[in-house]
């Protein structure tokens, strides 16, 4: 109220039905994994294997919601001494993130499982090296998802907007401002859009490399289309 003052009743409805709705469509995701695996569950449809991912899948969703609430909570808290704008804590949402990532990523995994029978090639070097390379990059996309929530929590994407240098420098003056050092990398605007600038470039140069090394190696149509799609997206993105 102190802060925003000046906003009308249709503007705080706004805000509040945005908050409101991303609760109920979580709880919709929520209902939607567990009501069918218990289903299928009570059926005898699932294997053991599958018995074990559904454990882990809905013990994520109920995680994600557990974080989430955590997430909001510190928004709420009155910081003493303090009159900046209300926002969650970078930490909690880049956890919150991180655990929906890893939730959709390990449903789309059990799924395209379950889909897609699993091509037997012959493992050689190449191979080898190529999935080695592919987790690596999937790795590195990971860490700069994170990044950007806390670019997003300390709303370090106003504090420059010039690319691909940062105002008139390269390397800004008030990089390494905090102290002791470390709290920069989480706590530091500049810093934290500069590491997020830094990690983007180098999960599309990771995502190209891994596009031209797939191509000098035989691979199943499917794959070589999952390889270009992710060239595309990362463009994209």
């Amino acid at each position: 109220n102190s802060l925003n003052h000046g906003m009308t009743l249709s503007e705080f409805k706004f805000i509040w039905y945005m908050e409101y709705s991303h609760r109920m469509w979580g709880r919709v995701v929520g209902l939607a994994y567990i009501l069918p695996a218990a289903y299928f569950w009570y059926r005898g449809w699932l294997s053991h294997r599958l018995k074990g991912c559904v454990l882990a899948l809905c013990g994520l969703v109920c995680f994600q919601g557990l974080l989430g609430w955590y997430m909001v909570k510190s928004g709420l808290e009155e910081k003493p001494d303090s009159y900046d704008i209300p926002r969650v804590s970078q930490y909690r949402l880049a956890a919150h993130l991180g655990s929906a990532l890893v939730l959709y990523s390990a449903s789309l995994w059990t799924g395209l499982s379950l889909l897609l029978p699993r091509h037997k090639l012959p493992e050689t070097h190449q191979l080898l090296r190529l999935r080695q390379y592919a987790h690596g990059t999937t790795a590195l996309i990971f860490l700069t998802a994170l990044s950007g929530a806390f670019v997003a929590g300390l709303d370090a994407g106003l504090v420059y907007n010039s690319f691909p240098k940062m105002g008139e420098r390269w390397i800004p003056d008030d990089l390494l401002a905090f102290s002791p050092m470390l709290r920069n990398i989480f706590e530091n605007p500049t810093t934290v859009q500069f590491d997020h600038r830094i990690l983007g470039i180098a999960s599309v140069t990771a995502v190209t490399a891994l596009y031209l090394f797939s191509r000098k190696i035989p691979l199943p149509r499917r794959t070589r289309m999952a390889v270009t799609s992710l060239l595309a997206v990362a463009c994209m993105q």
